[in-house]
């Protein structure tokens, strides 16, 4: 039996076409370019960081914030500057405590000291009358550049444990404040009075040589 040998298949004209190649997709290509730019930054932010530890460090970036004001911060600023400042008095004593025999002297180089402490009962026609009182004399020394009026010390008293107000005496030789202006390096001596009863000891006596001081308070015993 004869056998034939079968002839190889003709070649193909054209080879096979390779598939497309995938499209590029954007928004991986913009992560990706994101991701590089974080390496990047950080690399360089490293870099920065370990050559500032071989010298001196250098000064870093500066960010400047910008905070934007709602409108409820405006309205509480606004309120903020409408209130008033507190007033401030003057004088240098401050609201200290001193003896009775102890000169005080204000900011404004004004001294107050009070001195011959006495006792007394007002008289019938006095006011109040009939009211046993602490007599002594207050006296202004103005060692200012400025007159002071004499009209403007304020004087209040307050006796015993409870501090008690104890009210000024007016009667013969006890006629409250003169109308008067002390004079720069001038003094001027008022005799003043207030309640105090008999069976009490501890007065209190509060003064102001004007309107700006502030009030020095003179404790003690009064015999």
């Amino acid at each position: 039996m004869s056998h034939e040998s079968t002839p190889p298949p003709a070649p193909s004209p054209h080879p096979p076409a390779l598939p497309p190649p995938p499209k590029k997709n954007h928004s991986n290509a913009v992560v990706i370019g994101s991701a590089a730019a974080v390496v990047v930054a950080v690399v360089a932010t490293g870099i920065a960081v370990s050559g500032s530890r071989d010298g001196a460090a250098e000064p870093g970036p500066t960010v400047t914030v910008t905070e934007v004001a709602t409108p409820d911060d405006e309205s509480a600023a606004a309120e903020d500057d409408a209130r008033p400042a507190a007033e401030e008095s003057g004088g240098e004593s401050g609201d200290g405590v001193y003896s009775l025999s102890e000169p005080v002297a204000y900011g404004n180089d004004v001294e107050v000291s009070l001195s011959k402490f006495s006792r007394g009962t007002s008289s019938d026609y006095a006011s109040p009358g009939n009211t046993p009182y602490a007599k002594f004399t207050i006296k202004i020394v103005n060692g200012s550049d400025e007159s002071v009026n004499a009209d403007e010390l304020s004087v209040n008293c307050a006796y015993g444990d409870e501090g008690k107000e104890g009210d000024a005496i007016f009667d013969e030789g006890l006629d409250g404040l003169p109308e008067t202006r002390i004079l720069a390096g001038r003094s001027l001596s008022v005799v003043w009075a207030c309640e105090l009863p008999k069976d009490q000891k501890y007065l209190q006596v509060e003064v102001a040589p004007d309107y700006e001081s502030k009030t020095a308070v003179f404790t003690g015993n009064v015999k």
